[in-house]
């Protein structure tokens, strides 16, 4: 038999990287009084995951920041490109610090925290009301976050994975140059449909991030993940009997123009990736994720209803669902699509393009400097698949796989 539910003003199912962001921005935008729960099985503590971004320094995050570049390179089999980033940087953010952020907000906005996977979730148009498992606490909220994995309302035209596996590397001696980050490495063995990349983020002369990822429809063994891997160390030279595994990071992101239900019901709202905010034709999320969590902070400070704004523009979504069409066709090479708008655009707008800030007037040069045959045809196409969407009954698309996570190689203690 349940017990009285407990009333609150705000509840965040799902405690991870969005409810995260969007504890410490209430926190930021000093609202109080506000009756908050966070409802997830696990208090996420330490370091799970690693997000990369571009922003403008000086910016709320910059104290939690593991490491900065203002020049990143971008490298094919033809070429090396060292881009000036500037105005922007890019950036890395590890958990633990978000986390921790998040902790002293919780602790002064006065968080209720429940400890349990959410059941069933019922929104009758005035409260929601959130049952956990195994008869656990009942809570009433006015309005609901949810940052929980979801799958898409339908399937996707096109539905690829980013899905990748990174070593933090300690070096004997400095190997690393801690000024430039390696963005896109496009040197390692392309698979028959996707495309992969490997790329290094320094953070200091001995320690690194090296990571391999592929953009394709299916993920790696355990096995092929170590394999390439050590091929893209071996590419960038570096002697594995002088490096140590410190960690492995291993993960899978939705690439697909699959819509994601971003207000299922009149006073549940989803976040992160759920809802919508990672970016079909890459893969990043974090962005789209903070500004989710600034405009419902701030929505909420000024006493209006929790709900962001799209994560991304409508034309967007449509240019990605193109790009991601041309690509899994074969149309467009991965590394000629991501060469040639770095080649033809100013760095600062192609990171602002793939962000989703950027101008229709701005938009046009991106889309001007890609080939233009093979994305008029992806366009027909997309098109087409569009009309026979229409026609056919709606039915929810695939869950997004869990990461591989076995590994021939094991972190050194």
């Amino acid at each position: 038999m349940h017990s009285a539910p407990a009333d609150v003003d705000l509840a965040l199912l799902g405690g991870g990287g969005a409810a995260s962001l969007v504890l410490a921005a209430l926190d930021r935008h000093g609202v109080r009084g506000l009756r908050v729960a966070v409802i997830d099985p696990v208090h996420r503590r330490g370091q799970d995951r690693t997000w990369a971004f571009w922003d403008r320094p000086d910016g709320d995050l910059d104290p939690l920041l593991s490491a900065s570049w203002r020049q990143v390179e971008v490298v094919t089999p033809a070429a090396r490109r060292v881009l000036d980033l500037a105005p922007l940087r890019y950036a890395m953010l590890r958990s633990a610090a978000v986390y921790e952020r998040a902790a002293t907000a919780e602790h002064r906005l006065g968080v209720t925290r429940v400890l349990a996977p959410v059941q069933t979730v019922h929104d009758d148009g005035e409260r929601v009301l959130v049952r956990t498992a195994d008869d656990g606490p009942v809570v009433r909220a006015r309005w609901v976050l949810d940052s929980r994995p979801r799958p898409p309302a339908r399937p996707g035209r096109t539905t690829w994975l980013q899905h990748f596996r990174g070593w933090w590397l300690a070096a004997q001696r400095p190997v690393f140059d801690p000024d430039r980050a390696v963005l896109m490495d496009f040197r390692t063995p392309q698979p028959a449909r996707g495309v992969s990349f490997g790329y290094l983020l320094p953070v200091s002369d001995r320690y690194a991030l090296v990571e391999y990822t592929e953009f394709s429809p299916t993920q790696l063994t355990g096995a092929g993940y170590d394999a390439a891997l050590a091929g893209y160390r071996d590419l960038l030279g570096l002697d594995p009997g002088r490096l140590t595994v410190r960690e492995v990071e291993n993960g899978v992101i939705p690439m697909t123009d699959a819509p994601f239900d971003a207000r299922p019901s009149p006073r549940v709202v989803r976040l992160g990736t759920a809802g919508g905010a990672t970016r079909p034709s890459t893969g990043f999320t974090f962005a789209a994720m903070r500004r989710q969590a600034e405009q419902v902070a701030r929505a909420l400070a000024e006493g209006r209803p929790p709900v962001p704004r799209p994560a991304y523009p409508r034309r967007h979504r449509w240019m990605d669902a193109v790009a991601l069409r041309a690509l899994d066709r074969g149309s467009v090479g991965g590394a000629e699509f991501f060469a040639r708008l770095f080649d033809r655009n100013p760095a600062e707008r192609v990171l602002r393009f793939l962000d989703g800030t950027t101008t229709p007037a701005e938009e046009m040069a991106v889309m001007a400097s890609t080939r233009l045959l093979p994305m008029i045809s992806a366009t027909a196409g997309d098109a087409t698949h569009r009309l026979r969407d229409r026609l056919r009954p709606p039915r929810p698309g695939p869950p997004v796989p869990p990461p591989v996570t076995e590994s021939v190689r094991r972190p050194e203690p």
